[in-house]
C-alpha cells in the first residue's frame, strides 16, 4: 500500500534532512502531539501512520503515511520503504504489537521480542503467563467461542468481569453478577475485539483506588515506577472508564514495594528492555496485590504528561530516545511534588455542547485547562476513553483535599449540553 504524503512534506530531501533520525509514530490521536513535540526537539523527522487521513495530529507531523496499524505486513512494507530508524505505538494500544514486529523484521531498536510484546499485549495470554511463573492472578480463562464459555458458568466464583483480550479504553468490558447476562457481555466484547476473543475472569474487590500510571524501564531495569489513584464515574454507562486520576495513590507502602519487585521480575522473565510502560494495579480485599495489566506503551489521559508535572521525569521524551536506540540517562526514580490530579471532562448523555462550568471554588487549583470541542459540537456520552472531550490538570494541598474534590466533582466541574 503507498503512502500518501502530506502536501506540505510533498518535496526533494536535501543531505542533511536525510541524515535525520525518522521515527514513525502509530495512530494520531492528541495524545501523540507531546511525542511529536518530544521527537522535534530532538531533531528528528516524525512521519504519523495510520489510515484516518483526518487524524488530529497528522497536520504536526513531517510526513503521513496512510497505512492501517494493525496491518503489520503493511506497517513493515511502509517503514522499508520510508527508511525508519524506530518506531512507536504511544497511547495507541493497537500499535503496540506491531511496532514490535516492525521493529523485530527490521533489526531496530525495541522494548523486547515480538512474542514477548504480543504476551504483554493479549489479557489472556498474559493471564495464563503470570499464573505460570507464581504471580498474584485472578482465576482467568479466554475464549473465541460464545456456548464454549457459557458451559463454563460453573468454574467461576461470581461476579466476573467479560472483557476483549485485544482492546483498551474499557472497551468492551462489563461486570457480571447473573449467570443469566454473561452472554449479553459476550457480545458486547465481541464487538470491540479485532481477534474476535474475549476472558472471563474473578472480579476483584479493591481496598481503596485502583491504580493506572506510567513506568519507565532502562535496559531491562525499572528506573522509574509510580502509583496512583484512579477514579470513576459511577453515573457514566460504562462505569469502567477511568474518570480521573490523582497522584499519590491510596495503596499501602508494602504492596507498592512488592508491587515494584514483582513488575521487575516481569520484565526480567520477558527480557524486557528499554520502555515506557502503562501498568494498572490494585489492592484487593483479599489482602493481596496484583499487576493487572502490562503494557509497552504510553497510558492515554495525559499520564506521562502529568508525571512530569508531579516529577519532573520526562518519561516522553525518554521513549522517543528509546525508539531511535539513543541513550537514555535522565530517567531517575522521583518523589511527587505535591499533590496532583487529572480531570478526564466528558459527558453522561449524548447532545449539543454548550460550555464548560467550572467552579470559583477551585479554579485557584488549575494548573492547565484542554478542551476539544467548541460549542455547538456533538459530545457523546462517555462509553470508552476515545469520548473523553478535555482534561484539568489539577493541584492541591493535601490528599484529603484532592479525594473531598474529586469524590464530589460534580459540584465543581459541570458540563452543559444545549
Amino acid at each position: 500500500m503507498p503512502c500518501k504524503l502530506d502536501a506540505k512534506v510533498d518535496k526533494k530531501i536535501n543531505s542533511n534532512e536525510k541524515k535525520q533520525k525518522r521515527i514513525m509514530l502509530l495512530g494520531a490521536n492528541r495524545y501523540q502531539l507531546p511525542v511529536i513535540q518530544a521527537a522535534h526537539e530532538l531533531g528528528y523527522y516524525v512521519i504519523t501512520c495510520d489510515y484516518l487521513p483526518d487524524n488530529y495530529a497528522h497536520k504536526f507531523s513531517d510526513e503521513y503515511c496512510n497505512v492501517s496499524i494493525i496491518d503489520k505486513e503493511a506497517v513493515l512494507e511502509a517503514a522499508k520503504r520510508l527508511k525508519i530508524d524506530g518506531i512507536l505505538s504511544f497511547a495507541c494500544d493497537p500499535g503496540v504489537v506491531t511496532a514490535a514486529y516492525v521493529a523485530e523484521q527490521l533489526g531496530l531498536p525495541s522494548v523486547g521480542s515480538y512474542e514477548a510484546v504480543s504476551i504483554l499485549q493479549n489479557k489472556g495470554r498474559f493471564r495464563r503467563f503470570l499464573a505460570e511463573n507464581g504471580f498474584n492472578v485472578p482465576m482467568a480463562k479466554e475464549y473465541t467461542d460464545a456456548e464454549e464459555a457459557l458451559k463454563d458458568v460453573e468454574i467461576f466464583h461470581w461476579p466476573v468481569i467479560v472483557k476483549p483480550t485485544d482492546s483498551a479504553g474499557s472497551k468492551g468490558v462489563t461486570r457480571v453478577d447473573d449467570p443469566e447476562k454473561l452472554y449479553e457481555a459476550i457480545m458486547y466484547a465481541l464487538e470491540h475485539s479485532f481477534n474476535k476473543e474475549f476472558i472471563i475472569e474473578e472480579f476483584l474487590d479493591k481496598v481503596g483506588c485502583s491504580s493506572d500510571t506510567d513506568s519507565f524501564s532502562v535496559n531491562g531495569k525499572l528506573k522509574f515506577v509510580s502509583f496512583n489513584a484512579q477514579h470513576f464515574d459511577k453515573n457514566a454507562v460504562n462505569p469502567f472508564v477511568p474518570a480521573a486520576f490523582s497522584w499519590p495513590s491510596t495503596m499501602k507502602p508494602e504492596h507498592e514495594k512488592e508491587l515494584t519487585v514483582e513488575l521487575q521480575r516481569l520484565i526480567e522473565l520477558l527480557e524486557l528492555k528499554s520502555s515506557i510502560y502503562n501498568i494498572e494495579t490494585r489492592e484487593s480485599t483479599d489482602g493481596k496485590a496484583y499487576i493487572m495489566e502490562c503494557t509497552p506503551r504510553g497510558g492515554g489521559n495525559r499520564l506521562a504528561e502529568m508525571l512530569r508535572y508531579a516529577t519532573g521525569v520526562d518519561l516522553i521524551k525518554a521513549a522517543v530516545l528509546a525508539a531511535v536506540g539513543e541513550p537514555i540517562t535522565e530517567v531517575s526514580q522521583k518523589e511527587y511534588n505535591g499533590y496532583w490530579a487529572e480531570l478526564v471532562l466528558h459527558s453522561n448523555k449524548q447532545g449539543i455542547f454548550k460550555e464548560l462550568r467550572v467552579s470559583q471554588e477551585i479554579r485557584e487549583n488549575i494548573v492547565e485547562k484542554n478542551l476539544w470541542i467548541e460549542q455547538g459540537d456533538l459530545v457523546d456520552e462517555f462509553e470508552a476513553a476515545n469520548n473523553s472531550i478535555g482534561t484539568l490538570v489539577l493541584k492541591f494541598n493535601s490528599e484529603n483535599e484532592t479525594m473531598q474534590i474529586l469524590n464530589n466533582i460534580e459540584k465543581y466541574v459541570e458540563i452543559r449540553l444545549m
